[in-house]
């Protein structure tokens, strides 16, 4: 009932906003809607639909033909979920990415204020806890003397999922048992220290493409998978904005879902020519092959639908990392993806 009262307040600030426009002798998305879309995104594989926006400049040509006319689109780099958060609060960024955690701490966080949600999933694949500590079988010989490289401490999707791990083990009771082992870096730099063998990280809860070089090196050796964690397959990365921004540019939305949807459609239907524009864009070393493969993994999808993101909800409100319990992945998602069989 309440989803239905904001939709209906919403669609009657839009006629209002139109109606002025109106008035005023302007067209109506010209009343509205913005000339700049400023988008995050990562540093790996799991990024990739937005990166193919970038390089065929795809939100450019959906909101041409939205008539938005020519929409200045800028792309940043950032790392960690808790910088994206702080730069979506500030209104320094129209779209950020990152783990279901850090969009569902800021769903939280905001529901009474700007009501940020997320938009759409970007990817559904494994995270791998990787480490070359000889003496680590299981997430259970974790000790004092280990340093694990996650992507923001606590609030990053990896510091959870060792939450989450540390509950299963230990029990709930036991959740931050890892969490003073962690140190907070970028996955670039994460994977280097693991590999090289030098400073104090010896375990990283890495990604793709970074997780299977790391495994390339011998005595680097996995002591868990975020899927067997959450006990299957789990959104990892995904797009969320704020409901002002949101309710403010419809056009301009409509034609973001329009261009992610079709980067995901390229990425699956030319994974070569995809993986050849990755490694130009990230410099990655990596051979085309190397990049395919991944993408062949059947693990790995490329979709907008949230898959398991309730579970880490559930979890972040048993432990109090929550103040309020969605009631499903739609409470936090905006209603233009509701239609999806997500989860």
């Amino acid at each position: 009932m309440r989803a239905l009262f904001d939709r209906q307040t919403r669609n009657l600030q839009r006629a209002v906003a139109v109606g002025l426009a109106a008035a005023l002798g302007l067209p109506p998305a010209a009343f509205a809607e913005v000339t700049e879309v400023q988008i995050a995104r990562g540093f790996a594989i799991p990024h990739l639909p937005i990166m193919i926006m970038e390089h065929d400049k795809l939100l450019e040509k959906h909101a041409l033909a939205a008539g938005l006319g020519e929409v200045k689109v800028i792309y940043s780099q950032i790392g960690g979920g808790s910088v994206m958060n702080d730069a979506l609060i500030s209104g320094a960024l129209s779209f950020g990415v990152g783990g279901p955690p850090p969009m569902l701490t800021l769903w939280d966080k905001t529901r009474s204020g700007i009501q940020v949600k997320g938009v759409c999933a970007e990817a559904t694949m494994p995270l791998l806890l990787n480490t070359r500590n000889p003496k680590l079988k299981t997430v259970k010989d974790l000790s004092e003397k280990d340093k694990i490289a996650v992507g923001a401490v606590k609030v990053s999707i990896q510091a959870r999922l060792l939450q989450m791990a540390a509950a299963t083990v230990f029990g709930e009771a036991e959740f931050t048992r890892f969490d003073p082992l962690t140190i907070g870096m970028n996955s670039p730099d994460a994977s280097a220290a693991l590999r090289s063998g030098a400073g104090e990280v010896d375990t990283n809860f890495s990604l793709p493409p970074f997780q299977y070089a790391e495994l390339k090196i011998p005595g680097i050796h996995t002591l868990a998978s975020s899927n067997d964690i959450m006990g299957g397959p789990h959104t990892f990365t995904m797009v969320y904005a704020t409901g002002k921004f949101h309710d403010a540019n419809p056009k301009t939305y409509q034609a973001f879902l329009a261009a992610i949807k079709e980067a995901i459609a390229t990425i699956n239907r030319d994974k070569s020519g995809v993986a050849r524009t990755y490694i130009e864009m990230t410099h990655s070393k990596e051979s085309v092959a190397d990049i395919v493969a991944i993408l062949d993994d059947p693990l790995v999808h490329f979709t907008m639908t949230p898959t398991g993101t309730i579970k880490f909800a559930d979890f972040m409100y048993r432990i109090g990392a929550l103040k309020n319990k969605p009631n499903s992945w739609q409470d936090y998602f905006f209603e233009e993806i509701h239609n999806l069989p997500g989860s």
